[in-house]
């Protein structure tokens, strides 16, 4: 089993700033990679961020220049710093794991979520 934990989540007005933080624990063999996808209402969950073991990062069209994803390979945690917050940004934040446990299976855990509201 793989546990992510995740905090940081809450109410900020438009430009400000918030950092989520994730947590993995359990039987983690080895990890790909680390990412927060978000889900706004009526939307489909997408992808916010990613960072690969190596340091390799994707972002969001909408969230680059504004978002910085950072890893602790040590401690498998993730970070998620955002700032200049605007509405359109309004989700619940999902951490993301993917790697591997013994014997090379492959997984791919979710966190349960964290809610993001920004509103003046």
């Amino acid at each position: 089993q793989v546990q992510l934990v995740e905090s940081g989540g809450g109410l900020v007005q438009p430009g400000g700033s918030l950092r989520l933080s994730c947590a993995a624990s359990g039987s983690i063999f080895s990890i790909d990679a680390m990412g927060w996808y978000r889900q706004a209402p009526g939307k489909q969950r997408e992808l916010v961020a990613r960072i690969t073991t190596g340091g390799r990062t994707n972002y969001a069209d909408s969230v680059k220049g504004r978002f910085t994803i950072l890893r602790n390979n040590a401690r498998n945690t993730v970070t998620l710093q955002m700032n200049s917050l605007n509405p359109e940004d309004t989700a619940i934040y999902y951490c993301n794991l993917d790697g591997f446990q013994r014997y090379g299976i492959s997984f791919s855990a979710w966190g349960q979520g964290t809610q993001v509201t920004v509103s003046s």
